[in-house]
């Protein structure tokens, strides 16, 4: 990543457990933003959509920076495999690698709705009936090794967390961010925000 003390590859992230400041952030998208999300949109498209539809919708600054940054964990898993991981719709734990990368730099209320919005797709596959014929080939594939649909008591006990409705809506613009040549603020625009929200989580 950047210079200095901070690491140089996501696997000394994974190691430490944290993203040591917003400029590693930033690196990873100019590193790796250019990998396609899926067939249609890249990674930093695709996270510039989310955020931007949050920014848009009014949503409050901790949910714009949750959408931003909901699957950077795909891009610390390129940057540890140096861009060899292969199919990124096989699920491997991203919204989990993402919680922990950025728990020095962000609070629970950006953390959290990350960390659930793969959760938050099975329990909107459970409750609405259509949603899951609105997703993504990539996402369709995501769910089947992320357990499907939730049951009964999973729905439940998902929706009981007070998280739950901010990780749906994360889940929403996750769905929704991704199409082709879609012209939205670039990523300049929401660094003050991170930086705004990261020198306030500490």
């Amino acid at each position: 990543m950047s210079s200095g003390t901070h690491p140089q590859s996501a696997a000394d992230l994974t190691d430490a457990g944290v993203l040591h400041g917003v400029d590693d952030v930033v690196e990873l998208f100019e590193r790796w933003g250019s990998v396609h999300y899926d067939d249609r949109v890249s990674q930093l498209d695709h996270a510039l959509q989310c955020a931007s539809l949050a920014e848009r919708a009014g949503a409050a600054p901790h949910l714009v920076v949750a959408a931003l940054l909901h699957d950077i964990g795909h891009l610390i898993e390129l940057d540890r495999t140096d861009g060899t991981i292969g199919d990124l719709a096989v699920d491997r734990g991203h919204e989990h690698v993402a919680a922990r990368a950025l728990a020095a730099l962000f609070g629970p209320e950006v953390r959290m709705p990350i960390e659930l919005h793969v959760e938050a797709k099975r329990f909107l596959c459970a409750i609405e009936p259509g949603y899951a014929a609105t997703l993504s080939d990539g996402s369709v594939r995501s769910l089947a090794t992320q357990g499907g649909a939730m049951t009964a008591a999973e729905v439940a006990r998902f929706a009981s967390r007070p998280d739950a409705s901010d990780a749906a809506d994360v889940r929403r613009w996750d769905d929704a961010g991704k199409v082709e040549q879609l012209v939205v603020a670039p990523l300049a625009h929401f660094v003050p925000l991170l930086r705004s929200l990261a020198s306030s989580a500490g």
